[in-house]
C-alpha cells in the first residue's frame, strides 16, 4: 500500500523507533523472522491452533453531537447470535458466523472469509447514558448508539 507523504500513519519500524530512546537507538539491531514455508512444523501447529483465537470483529466509533456511535459490518449473523453487552464504559460485541451447511465440500481451493466465533471489547471514548443504549441490525449493520453524558461548562468562582 502506497503512504501518502502526510500519511499519519506509522509503519512497524517507524512505530518500533518511537519506542526507543536514543541511548537504545544506537545499540539496537533489526531483527527479521525466519521464512517459513507450509511444510514447516511451526506452520503446522499454527493451523492446528488457529480455531482457538476468535476472530476480531473491525468497528467504526463516532460521535455526533449527542450521541456516541458504535458501527460494525456483521453481515450474515442473525441477530439471535449476536451478544452484546457494556459494563464501566466498556462494550463487549461477541458472535457467531456459521458458513452454512459444508459437509459435502471435501477439496477446497480457496477459503478466506473467516467462519466461527468473533468478538471485539472497546473500550468508550467519552461518558455515555448505558442504560438508555439503542442497537439496531440493518442490512448486515450493527449500530449501537448511547446518549453521551453532557459535561457541565466549568463555572467561574468569584474572588472576594
Amino acid at each position: 500500500m502506497a503512504r501518502k507523504q502526510n500519511d499519519d500513519l506509522l509503519i512497524e519500524d517507524e512505530l518500533a523507533a518511537a519506542f526507543l530512546n536514543d541511548d537504545d537507538a544506537s545499540t539496537a539491531q533489526p531483527t527479521v523472522a525466519p521464512i517459513q514455508d507450509d511444510a514447516s512444523p511451526a506452520s503446522e501447529d499454527w493451523d492446528e491452533n488457529s480455531n482457538d483465537f476468535p476472530g476480531e470483529l473491525a468497528v467504526d466509533v463516532y460521535e455526533a453531537e449527542d450521541r456516541l456511535v458504535v458501527k460494525a459490518r456483521t453481515a450474515g449473523v442473525n441477530k439471535e447470535d449476536l451478544d452484546v453487552s457494556i459494563s464501566d464504559g466498556i462494550l463487549t460485541v461477541s458472535g457467531t458466523l456459521s458458513s452454512g451447511d459444508d459437509s459435502d465440500a471435501s477439496n477446497w481451493h480457496i477459503q478466506e472469509c473467516y467462519w466461527g466465533e468473533f468478538s471485539r471489547t472497546v473500550a468508550l471514548p467519552v461518558q455515555v447514558k448505558e442504560d438508555e443504549a439503542a442497537a439496531t441490525l440493518k442490512d448486515g449493520v450493527l449500530t449501537i448508539s448511547f446518549p453521551k453524558v453532557q459535561q457541565e461548562q466549568a463555572k467561574k468562582i468569584a474572588i472576594q
